[in-house]
């Protein structure tokens, strides 16, 4: 299948998660939080992982509302394409921060998010020769 994910064996709620990550090629991936997972299905919050300008550092809602926030435009610049990068992403309760190369790209508070549990999951989709190499992940239960 072209779908893909690498998840934890147990639900996280509150944690710091930090990793590394290059793209080696065009195309769409991320790191899901407090998500339900069926089969290849991922439902729940995502942290985008994305070519530059696609809005790295963001927070996507898959199956439901979309995007809640996408990082500022000049933020963008702090993406090193082809090269490998350093994801921090902090949930606490409904607020979620996430870093990209020691910036801050995105804060959000979100009540949905607050009430929301689940798994933590590397993800690839979209198919046709996405290729996102992951290493150096660290998870802090808080």
């Amino acid at each position: 299948p072209t779908r893909g994910h690498l998840s934890t064996n147990k639900p996280f709620k509150d944690f710091v998660l930090t990793l590394e990550f290059k793209q080696e090629a065009d195309g769409n991936s991320g790191v899901f939080f407090r998500s339900s997972i069926d089969g290849v299905k991922i439902s729940g919050w995502q942290v985008e992982v994305a070519p530059l300008n696609k809005h790295t550092g963001g927070v996507y809602e898959s199956y439901g509302r979309g995007w809640l926030i996408q990082p500022r435009l000049e933020n963008e610049q702090y993406l090193k394409p082809g090269k490998w990068n350093v994801l921090k992403i902090k949930v606490v309760g409904g607020q979620v921060t996430t870093w990209l190369n020691g910036h801050e790209m995105i804060s959000l508070q979100d009540e949905k998010i607050a009430t929301g549990q689940g798994f933590i999951a590397l993800q690839i989709h979209d198919g046709g020769g996405i290729k996102v190499r992951w290493r150096k992940i660290v998870l802090e239960e808080l």
